[in-house]
């Protein structure tokens, strides 16, 4: 196995018995294709296996962790930790991009940084841990990389949201997003928005989409203005 898989096990903090199931997990469909290798080797089929792991165990996670919520908000917040990109959020913590095998057209695209690919690829990962080493390593996995921290990632799937709801309260000024900069060819697009209050800037974010960039702005300035009534 070559070095930079070993990094990435070292991020995981696991190491596979089964080096085929670990390179597999991190193999798209177009590298798959391009190469003219067998479906079988892209991580779509362990995508799947790790999506059904993931929801187990989020859902085990949660009903023991809100023994007092009834199940309609339980199956929202279990929405908002395993949702497309909360766990491309969770992707970019390990950078987990940088090490999947992607077809030229899907790397000449921005395939390494695109929501869809890198959570796919995530789940394909909870499926190879889970037939590499057993439900408890997926289940360790999980905690360690996704369900840490989940009040900021509810935060950051609802941020839009609720930074309405926050400046709505406030009664300071409406709440607008504004594109700073936008870059790249159609295909590969990068935009950089910024979250205002009023006049007054209190987040940016970078996404490939607008959307996603506002999503990024809305959480850091949902962040902002808690760190300020923190200090009142």
């Amino acid at each position: 196995m070559n070095t930079h898989l070993k990094e990435l096990e070292k991020k995981l903090q696991y190491e596979f018995h089964n080096k085929n199931l670990f390179s597999q997990a991190l193999t798209h469909s177009s590298y798959a294709n391009e190469h003219r290798l067998d479906h079988s080797r892209c991580n779509e089929r362990l995508e799947f296996l790790g999506d059904a792991v993931l929801e187990i165990v989020t859902s085990d996670f949660l009903y023991h962790k809100y023994d007092s919520l009834p199940e309609g908000d339980l199956t929202k917040i279990r929405a908002s930790i395993v949702c497309e990109p909360t766990l491309a959020y969770c992707a970019g913590d390990i950078k987990l991009g940088e090490y999947l095998l992607l077809g030229k057209g899907e790397e000449a695209t921005g395939g390494r940084n695109r929501n869809s690919v890198v959570s796919d690829a995530m789940e394909a990962l909870i499926g190879a841990i889970y037939l590499d080493g057993g439900f408890t390593n997926a289940k360790e996995f999980i905690h360690r990389f996704i369900l840490n921290d989940i009040e900021h990632k509810q935060l950051f799937y609802d941020s839009k949201t609720i930074l309405q709801e926050m400046i709505q309260s406030r009664q300071t000024g409406a709440l607008s997003y504004e594109i700073i900069k936008e870059e790249g060819p159609d295909h590969n697009k990068s935009f950089e928005i910024r979250a205002l209050m009023g006049e007054e800037e209190i987040g940016r974010g970078v996404g490939r989409t607008k959307k996603a960039a506002e999503q990024v702005a809305a959480y850091n300035g949902i962040l902002k203005l808690k760190a300020g009534e923190s200090c009142i």
